[in-house]
């Protein structure tokens, strides 16, 4: 039995309980990781803490409209949407500088947002021009213009965690649109070294690495101290952890540890298992996104819920390698959990999206109410609009 395009199927469960369970987690975590640094700077300890369940809440909001709104509407607009974000991330150049780079303008960072408009427009580029993304001049130069656009505007400020992000991402996506590999070979063997030149251009970005190299050759994590702190934090927290509330690190010794060094907090209040159960929720989460990409109706819904589910993953991969000092530092945030409002909208928006990819695909199909069969979503029709 045909519905009406309106009529959805049910969406993705498991995403949208793990994702919840993870914003909610992070209230708890933020308030006993910030407590410290809040009393000490503004004078009162749960500051940081109505900061950030403001921001969870703002992102539960964005989280359940954008899982409403049909995700192919983005393919008519993902253009516009590239170039607005393009236009704010060249304003903010000339924005004030916060800790060496100049990433905020109107309370928000445009590069937090231009990671999901570039996985938007990509997708949506890739499915319009479909057997020509292997053509060298029509395919391939046409989507590294908007790769190179918006990772530039990004390395200017600077922000090499996040450019370097976004970059490899395209490049998954590009991988998963069918992008011939020989291009793809060349671009990196090309992007590599300029990526290593830019990230010792600035003496701080340099010593993060050569701290890296040699703790990694001499096996003494003291070399970068917010390592070696966030190291400490997980040994005290041992298998069982401290418990809530109980972090040692929190107490200044670890520089900030409600941003991008939260992880530390939780495996030292909620030990090896926390830690453990926290990488399993992105670990359901990942396959989830695949299943649900699997899923997908058209190569727009595929390619943009791989793409979603690519830098969700990474983010949590590259910030969980970063405090366990597997990886030289970064500043990218630990997603659903780290402070942050812009990192935290996005992610939100970007969960509804692969939330309303799920709810067109025949995953969880709803019961026809008035027969008690199973309905259909009717196959998508000719797609609307261009994209350039």
């Amino acid at each position: 039995m045909m519905i009406s395009k309106t009529q959805k199927n049910h969406i993705d469960i498991a995403t949208l309980v793990v994702v919840l369970i993870l914003m909610v987690f992070s209230v708890g975590v933020v308030y006993s990781a910030s407590s410290s640094w809040a009393q000490q700077h503004v004078g009162a300890s749960g500051r940081m803490l109505g900061n950030h369940a403001l921001k969870v809440l703002i992102g539960f909001f964005f989280l359940f409209v954008t899982m409403q709104i049909d995700y192919r509407i983005l393919k008519k607009v993902s253009k516009y949407l590239l170039i607005g974000i393009a236009g704010l991330l060249v304003i903010t150049l000339g924005a004030s500088v916060v800790k060496g780079a100049s990433r905020w303008i109107f309370g928000i960072q445009p590069s937090e947002f231009a990671r999901l408009a570039l996985i938007i427009h990509l997708a949506a580029l890739i499915t319009k021009k479909k057997e020509l993304v292997q053509d060298l001049k029509q395919g391939f130069y046409p989507l590294m213009f908007w790769v190179m656009l918006i990772t530039g505007l990004v390395f200017l400020q600077p922000a090499f965690s996040t450019g370097s992000m976004l970059f490899m991402v395209s490049m998954l996506m590009l991988y998963v649109g069918g992008v011939r590999g020989k291009h793809l070979g060349l671009t990196l063997a090309a992007g590599i070294p300029l990526l290593a030149g830019y990230m010792i251009s600035a003496p701080y970005r340099a010593k993060r690495v050569t701290d890296y190299i040699a703790s990694v050759l001499s096996g003494n994590m003291n070399m970068n101290h917010q390592v070696y702190q966030g190291i400490l934090g997980f040994a005290n927290g041992g298998i069982f952890g401290l418990g809530p509330g109980g972090s040692k690190q929190r107490d200044l010794f670890l520089p900030e540890p409600f941003g991008d060094f939260v992880f530390p907090i939780i495996g030292e209040e909620y030990g090896l298992i926390g830690t453990v159960l926290v990488l399993l929720m992105f670990v359901i989460f990942f396959l989830r996104g695949l299943a649900i990409a699997k899923a997908a109706r058209d190569e727009f819904g595929r390619l943009l819920a791989l793409g979603i589910t690519f830098t969700v993953t990474l983010y949590a991969i590259m910030n969980a390698g970063v405090t366990l000092a597997l990886l030289p530092t970064t500043g990218l945030p630990l997603p659903f959990i780290s402070y942050g409002g812009s990192s935290m909208i996005v992610s939100c928006i970007a969960v509804g999206i692969l939330l309303n990819i799920s709810a067109q695909t025949d995953m969880h199909p709803r019961l026809a109410a008035d027969s008690g069969v199973r309905a259909q979503v009717p196959q998508q029709g000719p797609a609307v609009g261009q994209v350039y």
